[in-house]
């Protein structure tokens, strides 16, 4: 049998594309953030069915899922909360507001703060953002819940003060099981041990000799 052939290599597109201000390139009519470092440099991007990959001095530094359709976007908050920590003013009108919230715990703590703390707002949520990028998103989500839910403000220190402890975060949905009463295991092998000794109709043998037994009377 003559040999198979080699697998075919996943073909890709190319492109060659200079990294805006905001940290995004736009790549077949779709636009994608990458890391603030790159603000101003030129990339090569590789497109690829599924995903593509964004290579900068011969060295991959990006892997983000392919778009389906035109006139999307896909932001990765790590890749912009630099630049935004640095002007918390702009972003009340920031144009990827929504994906600045990983989970609906954020967006309920940037709604929490906007009545309580109007003019330190977005510095303090930003702040927030920024500790779950550096450190653990999912212990900040956590700890954003717990605030929630026992109804105290909101705020960069006490985020950081739950993080810092690394508390496990109780359940969603706490579940209280009663204990059980080991006394009535106790009483049942008790009487277990009474009906053990006792044969058919009531007779128990001692000896050899067939005789009556009290009948035993579980409760």
């Amino acid at each position: 049998m003559a040999p198979l052939p080699p697998g075919r290599l996943e073909s890709s597109k190319r492109a060659r594309v200079r990294v805006g201000a905001g940290s995004e390139i736009r790549v077949d009519r779709n636009t994608y953030s990458i890391h603030s470092r790159l603000v101003g440099e030129k990339v090569d991007v590789r497109l690829y069915a599924g995903h593509l990959e964004v290579w900068y001095g011969g060295c991959v530094v990006e892997r983000i899922p392919r778009l389906r359709g035109q006139g999307k976007h896909l932001i990765n908050y790590r890749h912009v909360i630099d630049s935004l920590v640095r002007k918390p003013g702009a972003f009340e009108n920031y144009k990827d507001r929504e994906d600045m919230f990983p989970t609906s715990r954020f967006r309920m703590a940037y709604d929490a703060l906007r009545p309580t703390t109007p003019s330190r707002a977005a510095r303090e949520y930003l702040q927030i953002l920024e500790l779950a990028a550096r450190q653990n998103e999912s212990l900040v989500d956590d700890a954003l819940r717990m605030l929630l839910e026992e109804d105290q403000a909101i705020t960069l220190q006490a985020v950081k003060e739950w993080v810092g402890r690394r508390e496990a975060a109780r359940p969603v949905t706490d579940v209280q099981v009663e204990f059980t009463d080991l006394s009535s295991v106790d009483e049942l092998f008790r009487h277990k041990e009474v009906w053990d000794g006792i044969g058919v109709g009531g007779e128990t043998t001692a000896g050899g000799v067939a005789s009556r037994a009290p009948s035993a009377h579980v409760s």
